[in-house]
């Protein structure tokens, strides 16, 4: 990506390694508000969010250089974001995973993914944090189980479980503010 510093274009990723504040700028303004949704999908407390967001970006600043070009800078960003929510949440130890497996439980799923008709953001924050993190990083983040389970520290099984069940409760949260909705029509 180049752009314009003085009257000179230039190449953002050269600035920042660079240590450039001017890019450092214009890299935060161009993505902090994307990577503030990414938070706090993570992270029901907005000032927790926003305080992680900012340690992410202080470490994508600091960490500019082992960038290796393999993906794009957004996406490697991305995942800073990511790995800082998931830190912190390890850290306040507020995630409690069911450990009991449903052993009729499908090795395969695929249900149809939900339609939001609001905000999925205010769905996400119904969710219980464990499920949540397994939600978004299956769903959004594009993680397999496998690689879940080794970030979390969980079992394969308990990945899946999880999944499962936040896929069930945000349908039932869904259906049950679309009768709410309904109701209130009438």
């Amino acid at each position: 990506m180049k752009f314009l510093f003085g009257n000179k274009k230039e190449d953002l990723l050269s600035r920042l390694k660079k240590q450039d504040p001017a890019a450092q700028k214009f890299f935060y303004e161009q993505n902090a508000k994307r990577f503030l949704s990414v938070s706090r999908s993570y992270i029901n407390d907005l000032y927790q969010a926003e305080d992680c967001l900012i340690k992410a970006f202080c470490k994508i600043f600091k960490h500019i250089e082992s960038f290796r070009g393999e993906a794009n800078l957004e996406s490697w960003a991305r995942r800073i974001v990511v790995n800082e929510c998931l830190n912190f949440i390890k850290s306040h130890k507020t995630v409690f995973y069911l450990d009991e497996i449903n052993h009729s439980f499908q090795e395969d799923i695929h249900d149809p993914d939900i339609a939001f008709d609001f905000n999925a953001q205010e769905l996400l924050d119904q969710l219980p944090d464990g499920y949540r993190m397994v939600f978004n990083l299956y769903v959004i983040e594009g993680y397999s189980h496998q690689e879940i389970a080794d970030t979390l520290q969980i079992s394969l099984a308990v990945s899946k479980t999880q999944l499962f069940r936040a896929k069930e409760k945000l349908r039932k949260i869904y259906f049950q503010q679309q009768k709410k909705m309904k109701n209130e029509h009438v």
